[in-house]
C-alpha cells in the first residue's frame, strides 16, 4: 500500500437533508466475542468501504485499526457508538470473498473474527496507539515542495534529523497539546514526510535504494566533452564518470540518464574510489538520489515457456485430472515419491492462468520453497508472489498489495497464504496434503491450511489438487467413497525406480557385541555411508529429535535436570553449551557438576541431530557436513542456503530432522539412513502408525532420483513391527485398508469429527476440578458416549501451566457438528463465569492432529 492511500482526505460536509447517519460494525484484532458498532462521521459518509481499514479508540485510551464489516443505519441498542476517528483506506485491503472465509474460519474453528484478522494481517497492516512515526527516506533525502503548517513543523523538528528516530502517537499528541491530532498525521504522510510503522512490527516502509545520475547540464555532448577535459588531471574522479557512461549510454540514449545507476555499482567496485564517487556528487556532477524498488528482485523477470516436457506418465495424470476437474471440485493426484507431481502442477497453472484466474500454491514447509521457487519462477516470472512467515512484515505487505492489485497471479506459500486477498481463484493446489505442518497450533485460529483451502474452493468456485505420494487416511477414504476424484501415478519420472529398503536390528548387533564408531551408527549404515561418498555420491541421514541429546544425567546419583516451567527434561545443545527446553525455551548453563551431589560424572544420553553431526565429522574427516533442523534454520534464507550448498554438492551428508523429509528433490542423493524408526512408531496418538508409515515413505523418497538406484537403511530395535513391511513394499492400500478398519472400529476420523478441550490452570487441583466440572457440563449436553476425560496429557505441565485434557467425538454432520459446538462453548463460558475458575483458561482445538 503506498503511503499516499494510508488515509483519505475529507470531502466537504453535505447539506443537512442529504445527511444519513450511518453505522460501520468493526472486526477489532483481539479475542471479542462480537463485532462493535461505530458511528460514521458525517463527511466521511461517502468514503466507507466494507474491507478498509479505519481507526477508533476501544476503551479509555487506546486506538486500534479494524476492519469495517459491515455498513448500516441502525445505533447500538447497549450502549453509545462513539466516532471513528480515521479512515485509514480509500479501498478494501480485505475483499469480499475473505470477510466470508474469516467468518467460517472462525465459527468452524471456535475462535472470534478478531484472533482471525489478528493472524491473517500482516502487522504493518495493524495499527494501534502504539504505533509510531517516523521521518520519509523521500523526505530525508529531497525535502518537500509542500508548504508545512505550524503544528506539522513541530513534529518535524521533534523527529529531527537523526536517523531512525520514532515517535509515538501519545508523544505526538503531547508535542502538540491537543487530543485530536490524526489529521495533522494524515497530512504528513500524504506529503511523504513521515511514514507509519507499527512499534512490534518491522518498520513498514519502502525499500529505498541511493542511485546517481549525470547532472542534466552535463548530459549534452559538447557539455559531456568539457567534463572530461577539466577531471583529466583527477584520474580517480575520472575513473568513476567512464564506468557511469560504460553502464548508461547517455551519447545513445539521453533519456537513460534519468533512470541512473546504484550508487553501490560504483562505490563497492574495487576498481573505484568511494571518496571520488561523494566528490561528484558533492561537486554537482552527480545528482545521488532515493528510488523505491521491489523486495523481490526476482520479480522483475518475465517468465519463458515451459522448459520441459511430459513424461507420458504425467500427460496422461495431467489428463485425467483435467478430466476429473470437469465431474468434481476436488481430485487428489496420488503420486509415488519421484514421479514428477511439480511438472504437472505448473502445467496445470499455466492452463488456470490462461483462463484469466489466480492460483494458489501452498506448501507444508518453507524448507520446500527455497527449491520450488526457483523452478516456478522460470515459468511465471513477475507473475509469482512467495509468502511465509520467514519473510519480513514488509515483504508479506507487498506479496498482499500485489494480491490485491493484480500483480501476483500464482502465489506459493505456506499455510498463512490462505489469508491472502484472493478474489478470483481458479486453482489451489495443496502439495504433501498429509502432512501436520498445515495445523496452526497455538495461539487462535487453531486451523488447517488444508481445510480452508478446500473452503476457500467452495467459495470462490475453484477446483482443489491435492498431492502426495502418502496422503492422510481421511483424504482416501473421500475419494473411495467417490466423492472426491482420484488419480494415481504409480511410476518415478525418468529412469529411477523405488529404493532398496533394509533393515537393520540394532538389538541383535548389540547383543552380538559387534564394534561400531558410534553407538548410534550400526556397522551396515557406516559401511554404507562410506561406500556411497567414495563413489562421489550424497547421503542424507534422518533423526526426528534436534539437539545434541535429550537429556544429561548425573552417573552417581542419577539426577536429571527439569524445566522449571514446564514436565519435561532440559535438551543438551552442545554448540551453545546450554540446556533448553523444547516447549517453552527456557535456557541454563550447562553445569560443570551434579548439584544433587557434587560429582562432575555428568553424561549426555541419547542422541539428537547436533551429535549425529559431531559424530559424523570425526568419523569422516574428509566430508562436508552439514544440519537441517529448528536451530540451523532460524535466520530467513538459512533455508535457502543449506538447500543450495546441497544441490551444489558442496555438502556430502544432510542430517535432519522432519525438515529433510519433505518433497525435496536431489538428484545425487542414493542413500538415507533413518537413524532411529523406533521413536517415531511408539507414541500415545490414533495417527501415530499413519504418522510413522507416511514419515519413513517420504524421507525413503529422497534417495535414487533421477536414474540412480538408491538404498535406505532403517535402523530399528524391532524389523518385526507389521508397518516396516508394508513401507518395504510401498504398499499404501495395504496400510489404509488396516489403518481405515481401526478408525471405524474406535470410532475416530473420518468416522467422527474431534475436538480437544484442553483446560489450563497454574495450580495443578484447580486445573483438574475446572475440568471436571466442564466434563460434567459437556456429558449433559452431548452424553456420555461423546465425551472421553478429563486427564492429565503425558507433558502434563507447559510454561508453569498444569493441562487436562477432554476429547470430544462428534457425527460428521454439518448440523449436528454446529448444534454441538454451541453446546461446547456455552459449557465453557458456564466454566468461566464460576468465580474459582476464572484464572482458568480453556483452549477449545477443532480436528487435532
Amino acid at each position: 500500500m503506498s503511503q499516499t492511500h494510508l488515509f483519505s482526505l475529507p470531502q466537504s460536509e453535505p447539506a443537512a437533508a442529504d445527511r444519513v447517519t450511518l453505522f460501520a460494525d468493526v472486526i477489532l484484532p483481539l479475542p471479542l466475542p462480537k463485532l462493535y458498532t461505530y458511528r460514521v462521521p458525517f463527511e466521511l459518509n461517502d468514503q466507507v468501504v466494507i474491507g478498509g481499514r479505519v481507526l477508533v479508540q476501544f476503551g479509555a485510551k487506546k486506538t486500534l485499526s479494524c476492519i469495517v464489516a459491515a455498513v448500516h443505519e441502525t445505533p447500538p441498542k447497549d450502549y453509545q457508538a462513539k466516532y471513528i476517528l480515521e479512515f485509514i483506506d480509500d479501498a478494501p485491503v480485505v475483499t469480499q470473498p475473505q470477510l466470508k472465509l474469516f467468518r467460517w474460519i472462525a465459527e468452524y474453528y471456535m475462535c472470534t473474527l478478531g484472533e482471525v484478522i489478528n493472524a491473517a494481517l500482516p502487522s504493518a497492516l495493524k495499527l494501534s496507539s502504539e504505533s509510531r512515526v517516523q521521518l520519509h527516506p523521500q523526505y530525508l533525502s529531497e525535502g518537500t515542495p509542500y508548504p508545512l503548517s505550524e503544528q506539522e513543523q513541530k513534529i518535524v523538528e521533534a523527529l529531527g534529523t537523526e536517523d531512525g528516530k520514532a515517535l509515538t502517537f501519545s508523544e505526538v499528541g503531547e508535542i502538540l497539546g491537543i487530543s485530536s491530532f490524526h489529521k495533522v498525521i494524515k497530512s504528513l504522510i500524504q506529503k511523504d514526510v513521515v511514514f507509519l510503522f507499527e512499534h512490534i512490527a518491522d518498520k513498514y516502509a519502502p525499500k529505498v535504494v541511493k542511485k546517481v545520475r549525470l547532472a542534466h547540464h552535463f548530459v549534452a555532448e559538447a557539455a559531456l566533452e568539457g567534463l572530461f577535459e577539466n577531471l583529466a588531471s583527477k584520474p580517480k574522479q575520472l575513473d568513476v564518470l567512464m564506468r557511469y557512461i560504460q553502464r548508461v549510454p547517455v551519447y545513445q540514449n539521453e533519456h537513460a540518464n534519468h533512470t541512473g545507476l546504484e550508487k553501490a555499482a560504483l562505490t563497492s567496485s574495487p576498481h573505484l574510489s568511494p571518496s571520488a564517487v561523494n566528490t561528484l556528487i558533492k561537486n554537482g556532477v552527480l545528482e545521488q538520489f532515493d528510488q523505491i524498488v521491489s523486495r523481490f528482485p526476482l520479480d522483475e523477470k518475465e517468465g519463458n515457456q515451459m522448459p520441459f516436457e511430459l513424461s507420458e506418465a504425467q500427460t496422461k495424470a495431467r489428463d485425467q485430472v483435467l478430466e476429473l476437474f470437469g465431474q468434481k471440485d476436488i481430485t487428489l493426484l496420488h503420486g509415488v515419491t519421484g514421479a514428477g507431481k511439480t511438472e504437472i502442477y505448473i502445467d496445470l497453472i499455466r492452463k488456470a492462468l490462461e483462463g484469466g484466474g489466480q492460483v494458489l500454491y501452498l506448501l507444508p514447509e518453507i524448507a520446500l520453497t527455497a527449491q520450488i521457487v526457483t523452478r516456478l519462477m522460470r515459468v511465471f516470472g513477475s507473475r509469482l508472489g512467495v509468502y511465509h512467515s520467514k519473510f519480513s512484515d514488509n515483504e508479506r505487505v507487498e506479496v498482499w498489495n500485489g494480491v490485491l492489485s493484480g500483480r501476483f497471479q500464482v502465489v506459493v506459500g505456506v499455510r498463512s497464504a490462505v489469508f491472502l486477498p484472493f478474489d478470483s481463484l481458479s486453482l489451489i493446489i495443496v502439495d504433501e496434503e498429509h502432512e501436520s505442518s498445515y495445523k496452526q497450533y497455538d495461539p487462535a485460529p487453531r486451523y488447517n491450511a488444508r481445510e480452508v483451502a478446500l473452503m476457500m474452493g467452495t467459495f470462490q468456485g475453484a477446483k482443489i489438487l491435492l498431492g502426495s505420494a502418502t496422503p492422510s487416511v481421511e483424504t482416501y477414504y473421500q475419494c473411495r467413497a467417490g466423492r472426491w476424484g482420484l488419480v494415481p501415478l504409480t511410476k518415478r519420472f525418468g529412469e529411477a525406480g523405488l529404493p532398496e529398503i533394509e533393515l537393520i536390528d540394532t538389538r541383535r548387533n548389540a547383543q552380538q557385541g559387534q564394534k561400531k564408531p558410534s553407538h548410534h551408527f550400526t556397522p551396515e549404515l557406516t559401511a554404507a555411508i562410506e561406500g556411497r561418498l567414495s563413489q562421489g555420491e550424497q547421503v542424507i541421514l534422518f533423526q526426528n529429535r534436534r539437539g545434541y541429546s535429550p537429556f544429561i544425567s548425573c552417573l552417581d546419583c542419577g539426577w536429571i535436570p527439569k524445566c522449571k516451567s514446564c514436565a519435561v527434561s532440559l535438551s543438551y545443545h552442545k554448540n551453545a553449551h546450554e540446556l533448553r527446553c523444547h516447549y517453552c525455551g527456557h535456557h541454563e548453563v550447562m553445569p560443570r557438576e551434579c548439584p544433587a551431589c557434587g560429582s562432575r560424572a555428568i553424561r549426555a544420553m541419547g542422541f539428537g541431530t547436533e551429535r549425529i553431526e559431531d559424530d559424523l565429522k570425526l568419523m569422516l574427516p574428509e566430508a562436508n557436513v552439514q544440519r537441517m533442523d529448528l536451530d540451523t534454520t532460524r535466520a530467513k534464507n538459512a533455508y535457502q542456503q543449506i538447500i543450495s550448498d546441497f544441490e551444489q554438492q558442496r555438502t556430502n551428508v544432510l542430517v535432519g530432522t522432519q525438515m529433510v523429509t519433505k518433497g525435496l528433490d536431489f538428484g545425487n542423493v542414493s542413500l538415507v539412513g533413518i537413524i532411529n524408526a523406533d521413536s517415531i512408531i511408539h507414541y500415545p496418538d490414533f495417527r501415530a502408525h499413519e504418522r510413522a508409515y507416511q514419515m519413513f515413505v517420504q524421507v525413503s523418497g529422497r534417495a535414487g532420483r533421477k536414474g540412480k538406484k538408491g538404498k535406505v537403511i532403517v535402523q530399528t530395535g524391532d524389523p518385526q513391527q507389521p508397518i516396516f513391511d508394508k513401507v518395504m513394499r510401498n504398499d499404501y492400500q495395504d496400510f489404509y485398508e488396516y489403518e481405515i478398519a481401526q478408525r471405524r472400529e474406535h470410532m475416530y476420523p473420518p468416522f467422527a469429527r474431534v475436538i480437544k478441550i484442553t483446560v489450563k490452570h497454574v495450580e495443578e487441583r484447580m486445573a483438574l476440578e475446572a475440568a471436571v466440572l466442564l466434563t460434567q457440563e459437556l456429558v449433559e449436553r452431548l452424553g456420555r458416549d461423546a465425551v472421553l476425560g478429563p486427564e492429565a496429557p503425558y507433558i502434563f505441565r507447559i510454561r508453569n501451566f498444569y493441562l487436562q485434557e477432554i476429547t470430544i467425538k462428534l457425527s460428521r454432520e454439518h448440523t449436528v457438528l454446529k448444534h454441538a459446538k454451541a453446546q461446547i462453548l456455552e459449557a465453557i463460558t458456564l466454566v468461566r463465569d464460576e468465580k474459582d475458575f476464572r484464572q482458568a483458561r480453556i483452549v477449545a482445538d477443532v480436528d487435532p492432529m
